[in-house]
């Protein structure tokens, strides 16, 4: 359970990091709300996974699921170009979580 925690905790960091572009610098209500809502939960997931985990585990795989999904996201919503060498450091990331998961005791 603590690992799925994590990962709802950085897919909530993928939907607050984009709600906030959304809100135009948090002009929008809306988006601003989704933002500080998805932010509150993604830090208290984050919370609930480190009571089982070791930080050097949870907080990388945290920020990298949400580093990914952010990259993903502006590409596939917003248009952002990224050249094939940034690509492959991308999957560089998403290597290593595999990699922290996998030899992860927890």
């Amino acid at each position: 359970m603590t690992w799925i925690y994590l990962i709802c905790a950085g897919l909530l960091e993928v939907v607050w990091a984009t709600t906030m572009k959304l809100s135009q610098g948090f002009t929008d209500l809306k988006y601003t709300s989704i933002t500080l809502i998805a932010m509150l939960a993604s830090v208290g997931l984050l919370a609930l996974a480190i009571k089982a985990l070791p930080l050097g585990i949870a907080y990388p795989v945290w920020t990298g699921i949400g580093a990914v999904g952010s990259i993903i996201v502006g590409v596939t919503l917003f248009g952002d170009h990224l050249s094939p060498l940034t690509w492959s450091f991308v999957a560089l990331l998403l290597i290593g979580l595999i990699g922290i998961k996998v030899t992860s005791s927890h």
